[in-house]
């Protein structure tokens, strides 16, 4: 998150808090009429990020946001104090590290669902994130709106994660093992709905290579015809029916856990 884009989007909401690491709880009091649904909070290794996302969250009415910091085990201690709905965990916090926190959030506390936010863009570092009980795994450029949708899939009990980590986390768990690897990709891009030249784009693949692919799922699935790739996705509870066309991928948190 750059400065520019902190200072045009993050007005300050009450008493600013320092730019130090120590967990804070913070005490937030909603305009009259506003209705907190969602108790969130922040932890980043970096001042700049955690009052950018409180002040982006905190605008909106169905979330409340009840602490930050800047430590690993600090952000721990807070969560089970705080027990929060919602944890936002960056991948760079440090002392404890954020697959760490997330694994003993989960562990815990299992009504805290757990969003990794990381400034990389390592699918490897987004399949361990969700193995460690993640909700969902965005990267810092993230837009505002990709970030309180994977709250909303979060508390939904749907797992957002990068499209082109699908495939490697569901050939880790053994899913689809009849499937490539890029038939897998393939395959969750066509079942949000994306036309091959859509799906091309994303993979950086031609449309002819695409719609190859898509022949080999239907006749190693045996479905019929295109359209029950998205029916066979959702049945399976690996992909959202109403899943919007995103950078992501709406998934059953059960499907994962259960592999």
């Amino acid at each position: 998150m750059s400065a520019a884009f902190a200072a045009e989007h993050c007005p300050t909401i009450g008493t600013p808090l320092p730019s130090f690491a120590d967990p804070v709880a913070i005490a937030y009091t909603r305009p009259p009429g506003g209705r907190a649904v969602v108790r969130v909070l922040i932890a980043s290794h970096q001042p700049i990020v955690r009052h950018g996302l409180r002040g982006l969250l905190a605008a909106e009415p169905e979330l409340e946001i009840v602490g930050e910091s800047g430590d690993g085990a600090d952000a721990l201690r807070l969560a089970r104090r705080l027990r929060p709905d919602l944890a936002l965990i960056d991948m760079g916090i440090q002392t404890l590290d954020a697959i760490a926190v997330t694994r003993t959030i989960r562990s815990e506390l299992r009504d805290t669902q757990v969003i990794v936010i990381s400034g990389g863009n390592d699918d490897a570092s987004a399949v361990e994130s969700v193995r460690a009980g993640a909700a969902a795994y965005l990267r810092r450029e993230a837009l505002i709106e990709d970030l309180l949708r994977a709250i909303r899939s979060a508390v939904a009990g749907q797992v957002v994660i990068p499209a082109r980590a699908v495939a490697r986390l569901l050939r880790s768990m053994g899913r689809h093992q009849a499937l490539s690897e890029r038939e897998t990709e393939v395959l969750y891009l066509v079942a949000r709905g994306l036309a091959n030249k859509q799906v091309a784009r994303d993979l950086g693949i031609a449309e002819s290579t695409v719609k190859c692919h898509v022949s080999g799922i239907l006749n190693k699935l045996g479905l019929p015809t295109r359209t029950q790739i998205a029916l066979y996705a959702a049945r399976t509870g690996l992909v959202a029916l109403d899943c919007p066309t995103t950078d992501s991928v709406d998934v059953s948190l059960d499907a994962w856990r259960t592999a």
